[in-house]
């Protein structure tokens, strides 16, 4: 695993270093450089996924391995979206995310093996609630983006420089993320309900509960955003919320049984 990891911590590392020092800069980072630093180590990220994923014993859902795919994702999609919407503001913030998550593949290896070929169903729901969880951490992503730059507007300390986008282009793309998210996490909820008998049982009620209370939380901004708007500081409180809430749900119990009781 290290054979992939290493060099993708590397590669994760330089993206990250051509973003931060010229950020504010007058012409904002080199995205060429930025970009091809960036596919090298999305590329050699999953192939250390692939080999801590699929096991011979089956699949390895470990907390950590878990993490890093949520990583992956992001990382991913902000590499392919780089050119095309102005993130460079949070790319900073997914590769040093992803950096630590790499890392976390081979130096905190815990086992949780699961055989999703005999189980179709669980892992539709399992992809639908990745999906969500890393469609709504990048929309938490854009809030704080966006809570950034109506701060330094309000201040007037915003310079002019390409990497900054408007903020009417970040509140648009924020909702845009939000309705997407909530759309996969229905989805996700759905299919446990559906397909999984112990979606309440003994120590996995919480993740339901927690999952449920996320989704009411995006469905009540979009629902304020619709029928009489929403402030920025609103919309990206409801957006933090919702991300804080999915993230315990998803990682709470967890984390404190494969990482701190093991």
């Amino acid at each position: 695993m290290v054979i992939f990891s290493a060099p993708a911590i590397l590669f994760y590392t330089i993206a990250f270093i051509l973003v931060v020092t010229r950020l504010f800069h007058a012409e904002g980072p080199n995205r060429k450089a930025v970009a091809v630093c960036a596919a090298i180590a999305v590329i050699l990220h999953a192939a250390a996924l692939y080999q801590a994923v699929f096991t011979g014993d089956g699949q390895n859902f470990s907390l950590t391995n878990v993490i890093s795919m949520v990583n992956w994702i992001i990382a991913f999609a902000f590499t392919i979206l780089m050119f095309r919407l102005k993130v460079i503001v949070v790319v900073p913030v997914v590769y040093a995310c992803s950096i630590i998550s790499v890392a976390l593949l081979w130096l905190l290896p815990p086992k949780f093996i699961i055989h999703f070929e005999l189980y179709p169903e669980v892992l539709a729901h399992v992809v639908l609630s990745l999906m969500a969880y890393s469609a709504l951490m990048i929309a938490a992503l854009y809030a704080i983006q966006l809570s950034l730059i109506q701060s330094k507007l309000k201040k007037k300390q915003l310079m002019l420089s390409p990497a900054i986008p408007p903020l009417m282009t970040v509140e648009k793309q924020l909702y845009h993320l939000v309705i997407i998210g909530v759309v996969l996490l229905s989805l996700s909820l759905a299919t446990g309900f559906i397909f999984l008998d112990d979606m309440f049982a003994d120590g996995q009620g919480h993740k339901a509960i927690l999952s449920i209370v996320a989704w009411f939380t995006y469905i009540a901004m979009l629902a304020q955003q619709y029928w009489v708007g929403c402030k920025v500081r609103t919309a990206v409180a409801y957006t933090l919320t919702g991300a804080v809430l999915l993230s315990l749900a998803y990682f709470g119990a967890r984390i404190v049984k494969e990482l701190i009781l093991q």
